[in-house]
């Protein structure tokens, strides 16, 4: 727990370990032993064909929630499933309380077709910033860290995303068709042009760390729920990266963001998709 006088920071020196370990048990009870192993009942449709949520979802949400709630009293947390319930969950990142921003499985169409290419994906806020953030890819038995000011890593390895090889097209990742409205799609078309190679995105959480790790140049993203973007927006802050909306601002955990919107691996490749996308606003 935190003590009376203590910081966020001072907490996250003492139990950051912690955090990671209640990650990793979360996985490994609820989504790890259901992986390629769903039952047809244990997969529902939220908004859409496309939106997809299991019982790995909601049950290592609860079980994150409750641990994670323990570890810090009187923090909050903001998780996919808890909104989808109750959108006013949301509203918490607006105010002064610490809070978890948590989801559980981010990748589910992966998840539920039996790829690893999904991940668990935990973020602590206050006061709209975020300040430490947890990626850990189950599957894979990879678990990526980053404290605000003291870097990103993955497995113990210091992440530096560096610049692009000059002269070679930028890899940017964007929101999947499925998953964009037509206006959206319209958006993201500018992206077809010389010098870029657009491609769909997988899970949100591992394109930032693929970014973080200097794999991929950029993402061009449409969409603003914190979940999706916390926890690997400072991934990629503390690799060397950067993010910016349509208006030229950094993205905002809190919302109104002017989207679509890109991080990139360094300053000059994030103006540069920002601006493409801004001409076709």
């Amino acid at each position: 727990m935190i003590e009376e006088t203590e910081t966020i920071e001072e907490f996250l020196a003492r139990r950051s370990a912690d955090v990671e370990e209640a990650v990793r048990k979360a996985a490994a009870a609820e989504i790890l032993p259901r992986f390629r192993r769903l039952a047809a009942h244990e997969v529902d449709r939220k908004s859409g064909p496309h939106d997809l949520v299991t019982d790995a979802d909601r049950l290592a949400e609860l079980r994150l929630t409750e641990d994670l709630g323990a570890l810090l009293p009187g923090s909050v947390v903001v998780g996919e499933e808890a909104v989808h319930a109750d959108p006013a969950v949301y509203e918490a990142l607006r105010g002064d309380t610490p809070v978890w921003i948590v989801d559980p499985v981010d990748g589910t169409r992966q998840f539920v077709h039996g790829d690893d290419g999904f991940c668990t994906l935990v973020a602590l806020a206050h006061r709209g910033t975020v300040v430490a953030s947890w990626t850990y890819a189950a599957a894979r038995d990879r678990f990526a860290i980053a404290v605000r000011g003291q870097g990103a890593f993955l497995d113990g390895e210091r992440l530096f995303a560096g610049p692009p090889e000059p002269g070679r097209d930028l890899v940017v990742a964007t929101s999947h068709p499925d998953y964009t409205t037509d206006e959206q799609k319209r958006a993201l078309r500018a992206l077809w042009t010389d010098g870029l190679a657009p491609r769909a995105c997988g899970s949100a959480g591992l394109e930032y760390l693929a970014i973080a790790r200097g794999e991929l140049d950029a993402v061009a993203f449409s969409w603003e729920a914190a979940w999706d973007h916390a926890a690997g927006l400072l991934l990629v802050e503390e690799a060397g990266g950067t993010h910016l909306t349509l208006t030229g601002e950094p993205f905002r955990v809190t919302g109104g963001n002017a989207l679509p919107f890109t991080a990139a691996r360094d300053a000059a490749t994030a103006r540069r998709v920002a601006g493409v996308l801004r001409t076709a606003s």
